[in-house]
């Protein structure tokens, strides 16, 4: 009788008292799932559609009461993979982490090529087209303004359909190999001007060897502009 009465009085104070519970499963996966809910509330201000699922969590889990509520966080790009792990933490006097793995999908507009792209071909917006795709199935990341795509080479062929993706392109050459060019040694108190030639092909933001025209000297330059070189001094 008197085992019945401590064993009763022991649940009735863990009752009582919140240290003495445990965080479990359900709320676990339900702090994730909120939090991704909540993100993808934020996604629709970006045009973008997600659904999401959270894997499961062995029911029988228990970890330390929290006194405080739960953190949540994602471990990876949720645009950029389609199964990013939600990192649910506490950081009261009995700290824990766990990570919860999930699967998303997000779905937005994405610039897609409108036909075949053959190497080296010069894009334009009129070939490429705005199309409804799973952006975060690409971990090469999406282009959505085709502003950002304007004149640029085209680094491989490309089907009709696939998405424009970053790696995907190339900056056109500023300087061609043979081409006269203004070199500027520039310093943030003065710079100098002089003619030279080119001795390889760059695009802007490349570093290229030029033939100073009056000194005869080779110098490694900058390219900033069609035709233009720099070296900071």
């Amino acid at each position: 009788m008197r085992t019945l009465f401590l064993a009763t009085f022991c649940l009735f104070t863990a009752a009582l008292n919140p240290v003495a519970a445990a965080t479990t499963a359900a709320q676990i996966s339900n702090a994730a799932e909120g939090f991704i809910e909540a993100w993808a509330r934020q996604q629709v201000d970006q045009n973008l559609d997600v659904t999401f699922t959270v894997g499961n969590i062995d029911s029988r889990l228990t970890l330390a009461a929290c006194e405080e509520p739960l953190e949540t966080s994602f471990t990876n790009d949720p645009l950029r993979t389609t199964s990013p792990s939600v990192m649910v933490s506490c950081a009261g006097t009995r700290p824990w982490r766990m990570f919860v793995t999930t699967s998303i999908e997000v779905y937005g507009p994405a610039l897609v090529a409108a036909r075949p792209l053959a190497r080296g071909e010069r894009l334009t917006a009129s070939l490429v087209k705005e199309q409804q795709a799973q952006i975060n199935a690409s971990r090469r990341g999406i282009l959505t303004d085709p502003e950002q795509i304007a004149d640029m080479l085209v680094r491989r062929p490309v089907n009709a359909g696939s998405l424009i993706t970053p790696d995907l392109l190339q900056a056109p050459n500023a300087v061609e190999r043979g081409d006269h060019v203004i070199i500027t040694a520039k310093s943030k108190v003065f710079s100098v001007s002089s003619r030279g030639k080119a001795l390889a092909s760059a695009s802007v933001g490349e570093q290229v060897l030029v033939e100073n025209l009056r000194s005869s000297r080779t110098v490694r330059a900058m390219v900033t502009a069609p035709g233009r070189v720099e070296i900071p001094m």
